[in-house]
């Protein structure tokens, strides 16, 4: 496998100003990392007109270069679920202009969603994913084309209320039916929808081309205090699909997920390529991701 974090994890130092993404890739090289996954939040790919930063992009490609540090993905927020087409094909436009970002990066593989993270928060019904679901294969099946056209790979995420759960993504990459489509499969977001992350991780194994590996801690909601039940947001805590169960993120192997059950169904599976450290909790996030590299390699070597 080959072990390097998402840019999200010391997304906290690039918010206050403390970092830039230069930085992040020099921190990454300095801290043994062998690849990089890139997470436009915060990153000003695109300039007020609309169109692309071709200064900053060049600029971050000469300092991976520079550390040979590879530049595995792109993960990019989208969501097709809108009110008019209008506005869907605006979105899909915007996901294609980053395809042509990672061509420049000479990034070969493109996360795309088709919903915000918590949407549609309200009617995650299995009538209402039946209803969906041809307009989200559609979605996929034209961003996958797109990308075949510019030599790229796409994959879906396992992210969110709503397109999440291993029988919900495997389905859908089924129906889509692309060679170039697979998983970014967070081993963590399972439990979003109130799933065993173990029994998950086994499930989708196979359609993994990215993992992102974090760690959560897990509360029941009778138990913590909540501002509002209908979303469960009260420091940095967030509801499952449920509504019973509180997630926050932690350091890896410090939550309550078994991290080593579930590096040792991937290990054992002959996974061999990506994986992302994707820390989302509240402590200091350098000492954090160092922390969770760490702990990653260490359970690697000892399963």
């Amino acid at each position: 496998m080959k072990l390097g974090i998402s840019c999200f994890s010391l997304n906290a130092h690039q918010k206050d100003g403390t970092m830039t993404i230069l930085d992040i890739v020099d921190w990454a090289a300095q801290h043994n990392c062998e690849h990089l996954e890139l997470v436009p939040f915060d990153i000003p790919f695109l300039l007020e007109d609309g169109t692309i930063n071709t200064e900053l992009v060049t600029q971050i490609k000469a300092r991976a270069d520079y550390w040979h540090l590879e530049l595995s993905s792109l993960s990019l927020g989208t969501c097709v679920m809108k009110d008019t087409k209008e506005e869907v094909r605006a979105e899909m436009e915007r996901f294609k202009k980053y395809m042509h970002i990672c061509t420049m990066l000479g990034i070969k593989r493109m996360r795309c969603d088709t919903c915000a993270g918590r949407h549609p928060l309200g009617y995650n019904t299995p009538q209402q994913f039946e209803k969906d679901f041809p307009r989200l294969v559609a979605a996929i099946q034209e961003l996958a084309d797109y990308a075949t056209s510019l030599g790229l790979n796409t994959t879906l995420e396992n992210h969110g209320l709503y397109v999440n759960g291993a029988d919900r993504i495997i389905r859908v990459i089924e129906a889509a039916n692309r060679p170039n489509l697979g998983l970014t499969m967070d081993v963590a977001n399972f439990r979003s929808v109130d799933e065993i992350c173990d029994v998950s991780v086994e499930k989708c194994i196979s359609y993994a081309e990215v993992i992102h590996l974090k760690d959560f801690y897990i509360r029941p909601v009778e138990q913590m205090i909540t501002e509002d039940p209908a979303c469960c947001y009260h420091d940095h805590w967030f509801s499952t699909c449920s509504g019973k169960t509180l997630l926050r993120g932690s350091i890896l192997g410090q939550g309550d997920l078994d991290i080593w059950n579930i590096l040792k169904i991937i290990k054992r599976s002959g996974y061999d390529k990506y994986i992302s450290i994707e820390f989302e909790g509240l402590e200091e996030c350098c000492s954090a991701t160092e922390s969770c590299l760490k702990t990653a390699r260490y359970m690697w070597d000892h399963i």
